[in-house]
């Protein structure tokens, strides 16, 4: 992917600044949509080094599956959204997580980013052999739904939410 200047990259030591801005756009949050092996690590080298790990299947915690977070860079430099690609599913992830996770930072939204994202990594899916890709979304982000429905997404069903601050997942597959 390289429109407008744009690339899908693996996380990078050398993007540590912008990291740390994004998480600061959604209020220092670990917990991101997109943002897979990231999430909980205090050391930022042992993450990116986790996440690589994690695309090759190695190193995974108890529960997790292989999966793939790429970050979506303008320029060289400006993180401009993150994607995780899961491998497989888990009988969470079959409910409420889904194969794909993505988000994009609150200042670039509306630029069309994530349909170019979740685009991308929906090749590498392919890529990878899935012949169908879940992608699941709170039942009140209009912008998550209409970006999944953009790229072909078909709305299987509505799911009651075990996650904090949702009450209804919208589960939509991608024929791939």
């Amino acid at each position: 992917m390289t429109e407008d200047d744009l690339q899908l990259v693996e996380p990078s030591v050398s993007l540590r600044e912008e990291y740390e801005a994004y998480c600061r756009e959604f209020g220092d949050a670990r917990d991101i949509p997109g943002n897979g092996c990231m999430a909980g690590s205090p050391d930022f080298s042992e993450a990116i080094r986790m996440c690589l790990d994690h695309a090759r299947g190695a190193n995974l915690p108890e529960g997790r599956v292989p999966a793939t977070t790429f970050w979506l860079v303008r320029g060289g430099r400006r993180l401009v959204g993150m994607i995780n690609l899961r491998h497989s599913l888990t009988p969470f992830l079959e409910s409420e997580g889904g194969h794909i996770g993505y988000s994009v930072r609150p200042s670039e939204r509306r630029k069309g980013y994530a349909t170019r994202m979740l685009t991308a990594v929906l090749e590498t899916a392919r890529r990878l052999g899935l012949k169908g890709a879940l992608i699941t979304c709170d039942k009140r982000n209009a912008a998550s739904a209409g970006v999944i429905l953009k790229c072909g997404g078909v709305l299987e069903n509505e799911v009651p939410s075990r996650l904090p601050g949702r009450e209804l997942t919208q589960r939509y597959w991608i024929e791939l």
